[in-house]
């Protein structure tokens, strides 16, 4: 059913990327540009990252939109509905974290359990927060939540200030994070400690960019990995280390590219269950459902780390402040 459906959009003239980052593989709406998405974490790049406009559109009615060329004229596609109610201060947790990649995870996690659907701005973030530390972050909250549009202030297209952010309006409410309120949201991502050790390591939900690809060739460096390790992505990002030789350095050290789908909508995992070790913060929200396996986070270094030696490695310091 899947194959008539890819076969059905290629029939209409769609582009076969094949992937939940489309904003990796070209498709980049400019600022205030109206759009209709689908795929959570992809529609809360577009609103957040990009500042396109989008709903939240699910399989069929965002086809629907390009069939007709027109969308519902409500929610986020309206300037007064995309302005920040709720205020998430950052300024107390470390900037040594801040930095991280495994922060960003888990930020989301908490954003969508504690805002929901509202619009919420994060004051405090660096200004060299990166794409993918974002995507992160905007995928976690989407999972966990419904949330579709966050803003950083200083850095993401309509939050240059707070006021901007807000819209000149007092906010409903503002939240200022500490490692307390932050901890559950930790907790919540590992389902397991894995001390009898990690059965697989999954990485790439949302799909891995290349510069994704590059920090986990840096890390594997020339290794070989004790447990099977998949890392998800699209295709044209595959096309792109299969050229350079990225991908051919990887699968000597044991880590296996999936392209085009991911481990928890299609059964690639060993059907035995197990334990699975992820940096993914979409993974482990949807892993134990959708694959059967328990669930450890942690971030791209530990999953290598662990991968490695076939047990769990993790920095537990990191988060103690």
């Amino acid at each position: 059913m899947a194959r008539r459906q890819m076969e059905a959009y290629l029939a209409l003239g769609c582009t076969p990327t094949w992937t939940c980052a489309p904003y990796q593989a070209g498709h980049r709406p400019g600022a205030g540009e109206q759009v209709a998405w689908g795929e959570s974490n992809a529609i809360a790049f577009a609103n957040s990252v990009l500042g396109a406009r989008t709903e939240r559109y699910g399989d069929f009615l965002d086809v629907c939109c390009a069939l007709t060329g027109r969308a519902p004229l409500y929610g986020l596609h309206l300037t007064e509905n995309r302005r920040a109610t709720v205020v998430v201060d950052v300024t107390d947790v470390p900037d040594p974290l801040k930095v991280r990649d495994v922060f960003y995870p888990v930020l989301g996690t908490w954003l969508g359990l504690e805002v929901g659907d509202e619009v919420a701005a994060l004051l405090g973030l660096p200004a060299s927060v990166t794409e993918d530390q974002l995507k992160a972050l905007g995928a976690a909250a989407a999972s966990s939540g419904s949330v579709a549009l966050f803003h950083v202030v200083g850095v993401t297209p309509e939050a240059p200030t707070l006021e901007a952010a807000t819209g000149g309006t007092a906010p409903i409410h503002t939240v200022r994070l500490t490692a307390d309120t932050l901890r559950p949201a930790l907790d919540r991502l590992s389902t397991t400690t894995g001390k009898g050790g990690i059965d697989a390591v999954a990485v790439g939900s949302p799909h891995f960019s290349r510069a994704e690809f590059v920090e986990l060739a840096r890390l594997v460096a020339g290794r070989r990995l004790v447990v099977p390790f998949y890392a998800c992505t699209g295709r044209g990002v595959l096309e792109a280390l299969e050229a350079d030789g990225t991908a051919a350095l990887l699968a000597e050290a044991g880590v296996e590219i999936v392209a085009d789908t991911c481990v928890v909508v299609t059964p690639i995992l060993p059907a035995e269950g197990g334990t699975l070790m992820t940096c993914s913060g979409k993974f482990a929200h949807y892993g134990p459902s959708n694959t059967g396996y328990e669930v450890v986070y942690g971030s791209l270094e530990e999953c290598v780390a662990s991968a490695l030696e076939g047990r769990v490695v993790r920095e537990a310091e990191v988060w103690r402040w």
